[in-house]
């Protein structure tokens, strides 16, 4: 295969990804510093990776880009802004509304960066005679640190990428080759004394610097956690529907972010004031006709609902106790304990109480159960 340590195959392919709509590119080697490995071992031996099972069991292939490719000697990293026309806080003040992460307002970042990489691809095994494999978030790569080392930002104290022009909004992708590259320099970290993320988070998931207990973060709560949502950290979600923004938005370096060029990225009409009455009504088909081509898709309806629910329960609208109250008898466990669980923070108690003897006698599941009697047993609005 080619080898070449020349600019020219540098300057060629970050033209090429300019010109298929990526904003940043930079270079790097194909293996990562030992310390990368040691952190993520780290991280998976607290247990902070929760029930995402897979870090545990691809953790080796994780440590190090090369042992998903051994012949791979370069990463080409590449960024795609996405960021937002305002500072997504705003949304959390929408009582009746929800509020969904600024990555999944749009089309599925997935599907739209990877028709440009196999482009890009395609491209860079034509022009230079060499093999390469491409890389969307969809497998056992770590793109952070390979993004820090090829000099597009750096990895902040909440553990995600920042960059000096966009802030906290790049999505990230890496096309690995066997072509010999010149690689960047490696970013530094430019947080300083700064922990303005750390103390934004509003489930502590955030223990110290550089470290994340997704067990805690709403991100991970409402989108990987297929389970129910612990009580304690219920009433922070707020109307957090989908994902949370608050440790990337509050970072000073978005003075340069700038809103995203790219259309699919932007929030689609029917998300840019969902009405949480509405979306707690949906059925399956059409929770999966609203967000046909979203990432929001991919946790079904169930758990897209058990979501707005705790949003319904954080509301403080008592009008959308019917709302609720509508689905105490869903087909689905997580739903139906949701459910209980706004009613009683909606009603007074005595109608809880009410519902709770017309309801509970015919429930079986332990949880919803377990969800009637502690509404009972609390005092309620």
């Amino acid at each position: 295969m080619a080898n070449s340590t020349t600019s020219e195959p540098r300057a060629a392919i970050a033209a090429q990804a300019l010109a298929e709509g990526f904003d940043v590119v930079g270079f790097t080697g194909a293996a990562l510093p030992a310390v990368v490995a040691e952190r993520l071992e780290q991280f998976i031996a607290l247990g902070h990776h929760g029930d995402m099972g897979w870090m545990a069991t691809h953790l080796e292939r994780r440590r190090d880009p090369q042992s998903l490719w051994p012949e791979a000697k370069s990463a080409v990293v590449l960024g795609a802004n996405y960021g937002p026309a305002q500072d997504p806080r705003q949304r959390q003040d929408w009582r009746e509304e929800g509020a969904i992460s600024v990555y999944a307002l749009g089309d599925d970042y997935h599907d739209v960066l990877k028709k440009r990489l196999r482009r890009l691809s395609t491209f860079i095994a034509a022009s230079f005679d060499c093999e390469v494999k491409l890389f969307v978030d969809t497998a056992p790569l770590m793109e952070k640190p390979l993004a820090m080392a090829a000099g597009l930002g750096w990895q902040g104290k909440h553990t995600n990428l920042v960059s000096r022009n966009f802030g906290s909004w790049l999505f990230l992708s890496v096309i690995l080759t066997d072509l010999e590259l010149k690689p960047d320099q490696a970013h530094e970290d430019r947080c300083g004394g700064c922990t303005a993320c750390l103390a934004a988070c509003p489930t502590n998931a955030l223990p110290a610097a550089y470290q994340i207990d997704a067990r805690r973060c709403i991100s991970y709560l409402t989108i990987e956690h297929k389970g129910h949502i612990a009580a304690a950290l219920r009433p922070a979600i707020g109307n957090r529907i989908y994902g949370c923004d608050d440790c990337l938005a509050v970072c000073p370096w978005n003075k340069f972010a700038q809103a995203a060029h790219e259309a699919r990225f932007h929030e689609r009409a029917g998300l840019m004031h969902p009405a949480l009455a509405d979306l707690a009504r949906l059925t399956d088909e059409q929770f999966r006709s609203l967000f046909r081509g979203s990432p929001i898709k991919r946790i079904g309806r169930d758990r897209f609902v058990r979501n707005v629910l705790i949003a319904i329960g954080n509301s403080q609208q008592t009008g959308l106790a019917a709302v609720a109250q509508a689905l105490v008898s869903d087909a689905s466990v997580l739903v139906r304990a949701m459910a209980v669980w706004a009613l009683s923070r909606l009603v007074s108690s005595d109608q809880f109480a009410d519902l709770a003897r017309a309801h509970q006698a015919q429930e079986t599941d332990p949880e919803v159960i377990a969800e009637w009697q502690a509404g009972v047993d609390t005092d309620t609005a």
